[in-house]
């Protein structure tokens, strides 16, 4: 009896490879073993960076928020203790965005807790 393969199944899994490949370098996006090792590492990085963005941002905003704060004589961390000792309900993102786009909110926010 010959030896059955299951062609579709295996055709559409290279496919998909392929095309999440489309775009690299040379064999990367041509040859499938090549581009399923690269498409897998792709993936780890895309994983793992999704968390370090988030990271990255809060750390941001907090360099702004910084820099707004002590334009008003306060440092980052007496302005957050204060914030909180206040229930004032502003988070980091909220916060930086006034503080580089809108100074005066950020300057009313600043005065409302010292």
């Amino acid at each position: 009896m010959p030896r059955s393969v299951n062609a579709v199944a295996s055709r559409r899994r290279r496919k998909r490879i392929l095309k999440l490949a489309k775009g690299y370098y040379g064999s990367r996006s041509k040859v499938y073993t090549i581009a399923k090792n690269t498409v897998e590492k792709g993936l780890q990085y895309a994983y793992r960076d999704r968390k370090t963005k988030k990271r990255e941002f809060r750390a941001l905003w907090i360099q702004r928020i910084n820099a707004g704060a002590r334009q008003h004589g306060i440092s980052y961390s007496q302005l957050i203790g204060k914030l909180n000792a206040k229930n004032v309900g502003l988070n980091r993102k909220v916060l930086a965005d006034l503080a580089l786009n809108n100074p005066d909110a950020f300057k009313a926010v600043v005065d409302a807790v010292k």
